[in-house]
């Protein structure tokens, strides 16, 4: 005889009873029970979710450092080769060629395109050193767009915390050489280029002069460094640090308010410039206020260009903290002005060392006095050449010889 499933409300504090065809009771939760254990597993996924998300950032900030330490060796092997650091703004140069002839790079290529071949990038750095297709060996100028090499992207060169991608960039690069801690000749140099197009040898004393006074980081735009330049000693000083690329937001850490020294001073002497002129947000610190600044072009974005040693795209400068503001002299993004390091993680940036060794150094570390007047020529008192920096831990760690003292940890 077949035995019918009977369903009666149990004394037991398991739920209904289910009697089976076998006659054995089996015990199922109510609807008001099973409602409350997916509301336990809910509030869990929930607490469990922020431990997750920081877990990825923590893997995407360690492959980050391993970008960072992959580049520190590449220096280390090119000088181990060469007998000197990559120059920060190379390549060549053809006298009296019109802008955008392409008959030359304008002595605009970064520290990073030597070192291609030294991050395993050979096949790249062989595209580049010989002619390809109308263009010149070593390239033509790096914001030309058909040419394959200026819009490639590269591993190595790209932090996986930025999600910064695609146009209006070129091939985008999370990390900048250091160029010390003065704005005044960083883009320049020794290197005299009068009208644009024509380098003036009867200058190039005077812009020695210049650049041996302001120019005291590790890299120096158009001129050859070496570790012996570097009397600071490498492991107190900063070689290159991490930047965040444009997401076309008006974020002050990475699209620049430009054109703000007409009189060629105003940032030298006053790096806090664009904060105190109002041209930031108040309400919203950490974006421009619309309509106060002059911003760079959509295209001139931080990191747009990996190849180019525009101030903007590649280079860093050690005044005002990490995560501050763009603050350009000048009336482009490739001009002199204040641009800290910056980066998506929290808190700080990477900073890669010269000796390799890779820190984070936080946003609060010791900076000094940033309405200073940068060290330069012309500066006086403690801003006369040969000075230490006003800057504080974060200046004299950008300095290669300024004999500072570093006995604070950071």
């Amino acid at each position: 005889m077949n035995t019918s499933i009977v369903l009666h409300p149990s004394s037991t504090p398991h739920g209904r009873v289910i009697r089976s065809r076998s006659g054995h009771p089996r015990f199922a939760f109510t609807l008001v029970e099973l409602l409350v254990v997916i509301a336990i597993i809910g509030v869990l996924v929930g607490l469990l979710l922020p431990a997750v998300q920081a877990a990825r950032e923590a893997a995407r900030r360690m492959s980050c450092s391993n970008n960072v330490k992959q580049l520190g060796l590449s220096i280390h092997n090119y000088h181990s080769s060469y007998n000197q650091l990559p120059i920060h703004g190379s390549g060549t140069w053809v006298n009296g060629a019109a802008i955008g002839s392409d008959v030359s790079n304008r002595m605009d290529l970064s520290a990073w395109v030597a070192l291609t071949p030294f991050f395993e990038q050979q096949a790249l750095w062989e595209q580049i050193s010989n002619p390809l297709g109308v263009y010149p060996a070593m390239g033509p100028e790096t914001d030309e767009a058909n040419y394959q090499p200026w819009v490639t992207e590269l591993a190595t060169l790209r932090c996986p915390s930025d999600p910064g991608q695609g146009l209006p960039s070129f091939g985008r690069t999370n990390y900048a050489v250091c160029l010390g801690d003065s704005i005044h000749y960083m883009d320049r140099g020794p290197l005299g280029i009068e009208s644009g197009t024509t380098v003036t040898l009867s200058n190039l004393a005077t812009h020695a002069t210049e650049a041996r006074a302001a120019c005291r980081g590790a890299f120096v735009a158009h001129q050859t460094t070496r570790f012996r330049d570097v009397l600071d000693g490498l492991s107190n000083t900063i070689f290159a640090g991490e930047i965040a690329t444009d997401l076309g937001d008006s974020d002050i850490r990475t699209i620049a308010a430009i054109g703000n020294d007409s009189s060629g001073e105003l940032v030298r002497d006053e790096p806090d410039f664009c904060v105190h002129d109002g041209l930031v947000d108040p309400n919203r610190p950490k974006f421009w206020l619309a309509g106060a600044a002059t911003l760079a072009p959509s295209e001139h974005g931080r990191g747009f260009r990996w190849a180019s040693s525009g101030s903007s795209f590649s280079g860093c400068n050690t005044i005002v903290p990490p995560n501050r503001e763009l603050c350009f002299g000048g009336p482009d993004a490739s001009s002199h002005g204040v641009a800290p390091p910056s980066s998506r993680h929290q808190g700080g940036v990477h900073v890669l060392m010269g000796d390799g060794s890779v820190k984070f150094v936080t946003d609060s570390i010791i900076g000094g006095d940033i309405h200073h007047s940068n060290v330069w020529s012309g500066g006086t008192g403690e801003s006369a050449p040969g000075s230490k920096s006003p800057y504080g831990l974060w200046g004299a760690l950008g300095t290669r010889a300024s004999r500072e003292v570093i006995s604070d940890d950071f």
